[in-house]
């Protein structure tokens, strides 16, 4: 069959079905990040990650199993649900079980293997992709079984945070001993006492959790659980996620060397994010923040000038080299999302929180990065064929946007314990209006000052 010329380059995979079956997953985990919460606060971090491991597990088994697209689209629901559990239970987990000096290099593992998974996928995809007899699709989905049951059973041996024992009331001294064990050493006396003092002030708020997050006073740490998650979307990286290889069919490429690329820039977005890991806790959220930001905003805008001045609508696609200098521009992209917004879009919010607001927190952190995600899961095709490379263009000028708030806005986190994360709020130049200063500063803990331009020092 000829293809019909009268499309356009930019609309030839705009498919609502497709987009239908790629966001489902995020609105039922958007519902379950909720559901999600009350579970992590009531009965801890533990039980909340062995169900998302459970639910995910058997996503896989259902969509692998599926004989009509009415279970393909049920498992990627309860995918979905596994995912929401995940997401809000694994970043406190790792934030609340890590010492405050490693706190971001060991909270960063949770975006490694991310990335790990992604990477694993697209090379699964561009072997089953050869497979004949049209099976190969199932392999595929069965395959998400092994990191589900790696995450479930793996549930049964973790220990229970000692934040989350103290704040539900468990005896204390098993706390301590939790503490001992992942600390490494019997001297634990004073981190536990914070804890308990942490735990105490927040059962002296009768109040709900929700209610208490949008109180003045944790103004914010609500403003960057709306905030974090939603620039984290709009930097256009699920464009990549999700679309990839019909991105690069769409500017010339074929199937096989389109899936290929996609495995080119998992790889590099798994070996950026472990500069983050080794470098996080040494020059800062915010220097990674600002280094992304230019690592993204400059590849954005060159690929959408390329792009609007080589492939038209109805056109020859572009030459190879130019096919292949936009792949490369997108990894170097790839690599600026890596050491920036990808994992650290989930460290600084799992870390921000006191613990009176911490499982909520999160869950809004989690619900408002999939309300973002399903809408451009669900829109960029349609996006693609109407804004053509002016798509690109769009992204870039949120990446703008937010480097600048990172900038002016977001206080820097590293090394600071986290029952003692109210400071770095008290010294900020714009949110200690709402939180109050502090009489005197207590610098001990290393937290920035801020100068009289409002420039951290």
């Amino acid at each position: 069959m000829k293809e019909d010329t009268n499309i356009s380059n930019y609309c030839k995979y705009d498919s609502m079905l497709l987009t239908l079956f790629t966001s489902s997953l995020y609105i039922a985990g958007l519902v379950a990040s909720f559901f999600a919460s009350s579970i992590t606060s009531r009965f801890g971090r533990k039980p909340s990650i062995l169900i998302g491991g459970a639910t995910f597990l058997a996503g896989t088994a259902l969509g692998a199993a599926a004989a009509n697209i009415y279970m393909l689209i049920f498992g990627r629901v309860l995918l979905g649900v596994g995912v929401g559990f995940a997401n809000q239970a694994v970043p406190l987990y790792l934030s609340e079980m890590a010492p405050a000096t490693y706190r971001g290099a060991m909270a960063n593992g949770f975006h490694l293997c991310v990335n790990l998974g992604i990477l694993s996928a697209n090379l699964i995809n561009f072997g089953t992709e050869k497979i004949k007899g049209g099976s190969g699709w199932r392999i595929s989905l069965a395959m998400g079984a092994v990191p589900a049951s790696v995450l479930t059973i793996g549930s049964f041996f973790l220990s229970e945070t000692p934040n989350s024992l103290i704040q539900r009331g468990v005896d204390s001294q098993k706390a301590r001993l939790v503490l001992q064990r992942v600390r490494g050493t019997t001297d634990v006396q004073v981190e536990l006492d914070d804890l308990i003092k942490a735990s105490s002030a927040s059962k002296t708020l009768n109040h709900h959790p929700f209610h208490l997050i949008l109180q003045r006073k944790y103004r914010p740490q609500f403003i960057m659980s709306i905030a974090i998650p939603f620039f984290q979307q709009v930097t256009g990286i699920n464009v990549i996620g999700f679309y990839a290889p019909l991105l690069f069919r769409t500017i010339g490429l074929g199937e096989s060397a389109s899936l290929l690329s996609a495995v080119l820039t998992g790889l590099v977005g798994t070996c950026s994010i472990c500069i983050t890991i080794l470098t996080v806790d040494k020059i800062g959220r915010r220097a990674l923040f600002i280094i992304g930001g230019i690592l993204m905003f400059i590849p954005q805008i060159t690929v959408g000038a390329i792009m609007a001045y080589k492939l038209g609508d109805h056109t020859e696609l572009m030459t190879k080299g130019y096919s292949y200098s936009v792949l490369v521009l997108i990894c170097v992209y790839v690599c600026g999302f890596a050491i920036s917004w990808g994992p650290l879009a989930w460290l600084v919010p799992s870390e921000i929180f006191p613990l009176e607001i911490r499982s909520i927190g999160q869950s809004i952190n989690v619900a408002v990065g999939l309300i973002f995600t399903f809408i451009i899961a669900q829109t960029f095709l349609a996006m693609l064929c109407h804004l053509k490379a002016g798509i690109f263009f769009f992204f870039g000028s949120w990446v703008f946007l937010m480097t600048g708030f990172v900038y002016f806005l977001l206080p820097e986190t590293k090394n600071v314990p986290i029952e003692k994360m109210d400071k770095i709020w008290r010294q900020h130049w714009f949110w200690k209006r709402f939180v109050g200063e502090e009489e005197s500063v207590d610098n001990q803990w290393n937290v920035p000052i801020p100068m009289s331009n409002g420039i951290w020092n």
